[in-house]
């Protein structure tokens, strides 16, 4: 077996999932490996060094794995994005469009104050859906987005270009050509 060296050795691809001619990015051999949970953790923090982040927001579901740890080591509250009717409290919440159909995102409707400096983070960046979507309601609440981070980058998706249309800074790890 050849040796990790970058966070994109650790992520393996699965052919034909969830269905035919879908390359699906499967990070969870990267969370399984210390090292390279590790790096990617350090790395997804590395760009914010010295900078101000109130409040680590996670996309569903990998994004509560990453977001965690990364509000962890910078010492800061976690806050979930998650599917409609997963969250128990008052909610505000934002539909966006799938590949196929909609969905809804919802967040807490008291989980960020006005002016507090935010970090989204998420395994995979694809179409921008539901982190544009996620955006909007941390937006909606009065936070101030610092950053978008990703693991993975599908470029031929465009996500990246809809949220820097959206004025937003974004990071990634690395990138896969293709879906």
């Amino acid at each position: 077996m050849p040796k990790k060296t970058v966070v994109k050795d650790y992520i393996r691809t699965i052919v034909d999932f969830p269905h035919e001619g879908i390359m699906f990015r499967d990070v969870t051999t990267l969370f399984a490996d210390p090292r390279g949970f590790r790096m990617a953790i350090d790395q997804m923090l590395h760009p914010y060094a010295g900078e101000r982040i109130d409040k680590v927001v996670g996309l569903e579901a990998r994004g509560f794995i990453l977001g965690g740890a990364i509000a962890h080591q910078l010492s800061v509250g976690f806050v979930p994005i998650r599917k409609k009717g997963k969250l128990p409290g008052a909610t505000i919440s934002q539909d966006y469009k799938l590949e196929y159909g909609e969905a809804i995102v919802e967040i807490h409707d008291d989980a960020i104050q006005p002016g507090e400096k935010v970090l989204v983070v998420d395994d995979l960046l694809a179409t921008g859906g539901t982190a544009s979507a996620g955006i909007k309601l941390i937006e909606q609440l009065g936070g101030e987005i610092v950053s978008c981070s990703f693991i993975v980058d599908l470029p031929a998706l465009g996500g990246r270009k809809v949220l820097e249309d959206m004025g937003m800074d974004v990071h990634v790890l690395c990138e896969f050509e293709g879906d």
